[in-house]
């Protein structure tokens, strides 16, 4: 196991050390958990009266910390201690699972695929006719490649993850376990003779560069041409989107949110958790829907709603106080 030094741990951070203790640091802690080699942050000051019962040697703390580290204990003050953390994380992280070798005897891979130089490929994996995989891309065991899609450089596919035909995939993208894309839209019209008749879906689905998609998320196939996910997009876990919509750049999915059909999100769009959105909706750059909100209609570029349906923020939080007086009042 790695351990550092104080001094050790700032020449990576490069803050101003407070205080000083004894202990060599040895791994990372949330503050309640931590133990007295450990270190922890104070990413607000609300979590100032938590360091006193903590036993973490060290913090990473904002630079308008208000309080003093103690006896053998000290604080690195950075301008973002949220994102210090993150560069402490990656010190301390484990070797992601070993590669005997690049490319597993078991892998089928169809004699039209082109695999870039660098590029591993696990036990049980099936790459398609036609694919293209860049450089330097790790597919780990009992991954689906199907025909003529393509993967760039340095990309992340994780176990029992399955890319549909003719699907693209950017550079430095991580696609977390048993995620999907290019699924099936969920198309079907009713027909009397028929019951309900399957509408093909002949699009694809295109992902830009530095997007992750977590585990069990679907990103379905556009019904004519394609859903697109823009750069540096990040999807959580259990998260659906749905055929023919279009995220732009930085968007954010949190858990178990969704996008129906044809849904347009700006740059850097937030959609919280269990969030869901109405299809052929349009949610402007920079916007935020509160989790478990449910949106009907148009949201402007800038403004955050809340509540089912959705509404702009405060008018949701004055709902709310008027039924919780309401219901008080009644109560008496």
């Amino acid at each position: 196991m790695n351990s550092f030094s104080l001094q050790e741990i700032n020449a990576v951070l490069q803050g101003e050390i407070v205080g000083a203790t004894s202990f060599k640091i040895t791994a990372p802690e949330q503050l309640e958990m931590a133990s007295e080699s450990e270190i922890s942050f104070i990413g607000n000051k609300k979590y100032e009266k938590f360091w006193e019962k903590s036993k973490a040697c060290v913090a990473l703390v904002n630079e308008d910390i208000a309080i003093e580290p103690g006896a053998n204990r000290a604080f690195i003050k950075v301008k973002n201690a949220d994102l210090a953390m993150s560069q402490i994380l990656e010190l301390f992280a484990q070797p992601t699972p070993f590669f005997s070798i690049e490319i597993h005897p078991t892998a089928i891979i169809d004699t039209t695929a082109v695999i870039g130089k660098g590029t591993k490929i696990g036990a049980g994996s099936y790459i398609g006719p036609k694919v293209t995989v860049g450089e330097n891309t790790i597919i780990y065991p009992n991954v689906t490649i199907l025909d003529e899609s393509t993967i760039g450089n340095n990309t992340v596919v994780w176990s029992g993850t399955v890319i549909r035909e003719r699907c693209h995939i950017g550079n430095d993208c991580i696609l977390h376990p048993n995620c999907t894309i290019g699924a099936d839209g969920f198309g079907f019209r009713p027909d009397p003779q028929k019951g309900l008749v399957k509408i093909p879906q002949i699009g694809n689905v295109i992902i830009g560069n530095n997007v992750e998609i977590g585990a069990n998320s679907c990103v379905d196939r556009g019904k004519f041409s394609s859903t697109v996910l823009a750069d540096g997009c990040k999807i959580d876990n259990l998260v659906q989107i749905g055929h023919n919509s279009k995220l732009g750049k930085f968007c954010i999915m949190a858990g178990n949110s969704g996008l129906a059909g044809s849904v347009t999100l700006g740059n850097g769009v937030i959609i919280g958790g269990s969030a869901s959105i109405k299809d052929h909706t349009t949610i402007g750059d920079g916007a935020i829907v509160g989790a478990g909100s449910g949106v009907a209609a148009n949201v402007e570029a800038g403004k955050t709603v809340l509540g089912y349906p959705a509404i702009d923020a405060r008018d949701a939080l004055k709902q709310w106080a008027i039924l919780k007086r309401l219901v008080r009042d009644s109560n008496k």
